[in-house]
């Protein structure tokens, strides 16, 4: 099986901004949901069997205690913000697998979901969809894959290295040196991404480096380190099916009319339909095999 993994917090900020450009400031209460839906739904048409989302429950996290300049909720639109607590909802009676996110963010949902997919032989490959550089650690070979939604560009190992210049285990410190204005931490003086990666590939992760390399800054560089590492043992799921969607719930059949969406419902019954045909032909066949 293939399992996808969603940065949700991600795709309501692209719905919601994208639909900005045609709705000329008249947002949909729950227009960007719809839309984020739209996106699953489209996933689940061209095969998608296995699917997790991970959102931020709250922006804030652990890190803001680390670092007072870290990312935080200030400057979302109502609009937006109003709409984080009824994806998770709408999702969740569409029958999609939900990581509502607080202590920790929706990336390290992300990678704690990788990381149990992973660990299941059934499991051929894992395709995490987020655009954070961050998420480059969480890659694997070709089995653990970012797929980045500008040009849906899919980022094996091989493309984290062209991309970064390091290997994926290497990421948390080269954000450690160059910094992640997205995230809000700046990195150490005078390091750029050249710079960076060519200390990590001679000298390893920063703990290895020389005692000179960094001087002064190394503590900075190894706080840096610890915001960037996302964490991987959030206890998401026991089984890797618990993530197979199986159609909307009952509770799915009030939102529509809440999202004002005349096609989502129409659209989800349709991926049932063919869920269920697909589910049929399969064990048509293993019993034609079996005979």
């Amino acid at each position: 099986m293939i399992v996808h993994l969603i940065d949700g917090t991600y795709e309501l900020f692209r719905h919601f901004y994208g639909q900005r450009r045609f709705n000329q400031g008249k947002d949909k209460p729950l227009g960007a949901v719809a839309g984020v839906l739209h996106s699953v739904l489209e996933m689940i048409e061209t095969g998608a069997t296995h699917i997790g989302v991970a959102t931020d429950h709250v922006i804030e996290s652990f890190r803001n205690e680390l670092w007072p300049d870290y990312k935080t909720g200030e400057g979302i639109e109502s609009a937006l913000q109003a709409q984080f607590h009824p994806l998770e909802e709408a999702l969740t009676a569409m029958g999609v697998a939900v990581w509502p996110m607080i202590e920790l963010e929706a990336d390290d949902g992300l990678a704690s979901a990788a990381r149990l997919a992973a660990e299941d032989p059934r499991v051929e490959k894992v395709c995490i969809w987020a655009n954070d550089k961050d998420l480059a650690q969480c890659v694997r070979g070709d089995r653990v894959v970012q797929i980045i939604r500008k040009g849906m560009q899919i980022r094996n190992a091989d493309g984290v290295r062209a991309k970064f210049g390091v290997e994926p285990t290497l990421i948390p410190d080269f954000l450690a040196l160059v910094g992640d204005a997205q995230d809000g931490y700046p990195g150490i003086p005078g390091i750029g991404q050249t710079t960076a990666a060519a200390l990590l590939n001679r000298h390893g992760p920063i703990e290895s480096f020389p005692d000179g390399v960094l001087g002064a800054q190394r503590e900075r560089a190894m706080l840096f380190k610890t915001l960037a590492t996302l964490r991987t043992e959030a206890p998401l799921f026991a089984d890797v099916n618990e993530l197979e969607w199986r159609g909307p719930t009952a509770a799915f059949s009030d939102w529509p009319q809440r999202m004002a969406d005349d096609r989502i419902q129409a659209r989800c019954d349709k991926a049932g339909a063919a869920r269920s045909a697909t589910i049929l032909s399969g064990k048509l066949t293993m019993a034609k095999d079996d005979g």
